[in-house]
């Protein structure tokens, strides 16, 4: 296994007016390692996704994907660095006004290097690999359960067959039940494809399912990391406070009382 990075974040810094979001932030995520970032709410967790993914600009550090600056790929570039991607959404974020084959095909259907039938066939085959019978192909996203549409999401992520797929708050909205199924298809599919995993999420079960490795983000900066067998004895107060989801502790949450 080679040992440059997948992905590696260097002095991330983004703000927004005086709120400095990320703070000279670095990670490394490893070729097929299945990295998990917990972190609460406004923790930095999304923006750095974003900053990842080009969605957002950071205001100076590096990004680095197999070794390569990304910061400032523009054109051809960008667009080639985005189809090393796949994505699952915290909502889904599946288009009502098309089919569910049509959602799962989407980004080979742009690309035009296959027809709509071949189109169709992957959709249901990657449809199947998550659970889904090609009848519900057909359907409508607006005609799903929550946890379809997940599921749906996560066919449309593997079908382009990615380097790196990325996980936002992949459970979030499922009930126990269906977010550990979700988790297991995750952890089955990215094992299969060989990928490398980035997940952002606060649920713990999900950590624990799906993490290789765990990093944690408070203000901006990851003040811990370590494989997911060491997050019950990490000797970090702010990841004891936050897996054992406490108020009390050194992560102060702001909240105005009456």
């Amino acid at each position: 296994m080679t040992n440059i990075p997948k992905i590696s974040l260097k002095g991330l810094h983004k703000e927004f007016g005086k709120k400095v979001v990320l703070d000279s932030l670095d990670l490394d995520v490893m070729p097929g390692e299945s990295m998990v970032i917990i972190g609460g709410s406004g923790s930095g967790k999304s923006v750095m996704l974003k900053c990842i993914l080009g969605l957002l600009h950071p205001e100076r550090g590096s990004i680095k994907v197999d070794g390569e600056e990304t910061v400032n790929l523009r054109g051809n570039g960008r667009k080639n660095l985005q189809k090393k991607f796949g994505m699952l959404f915290q909502g889904g974020a599946l288009f009502d006004s098309i089919p569910v084959w049509e959602n799962v095909a989407f980004g080979l259907l742009a690309e035009n290097k296959v027809t709509r039938t071949q189109a169709k066939e992957i959709a249901v085959e990657n449809l199947r690999r998550v659970g889904l019978s090609p009848d519900v192909a057909e359907l409508s996203p607006a005609e799903l359960s929550g946890g379809m549409q997940k599921r749906v999401g996560l066919a449309r992520a593997i079908a382009i067959k990615p380097e790196i797929i990325f996980f936002d708050e992949p459970t979030t909205g499922l009930d126990p039940i269906m977010a550990d199924v979700i988790n297991e298809l995750i952890v089955e599919r990215v094992k299969e494809m060989g990928v490398t995993a980035l997940t952002i999420t606060h649920d713990m079960s999900s950590v624990r399912k799906i993490a290789d490795k765990v990093a944690m983000i408070y203000k901006g900066n990851i003040i811990w990391t370590g494989p997911r067998s060491d997050i019950d004895h990490s000797g970090n107060a702010y990841v004891e406070q936050f897996i054992h989801g406490k108020a009390e502790g050194p992560i102060q949450m702001e909240i105005l009382k009456a």
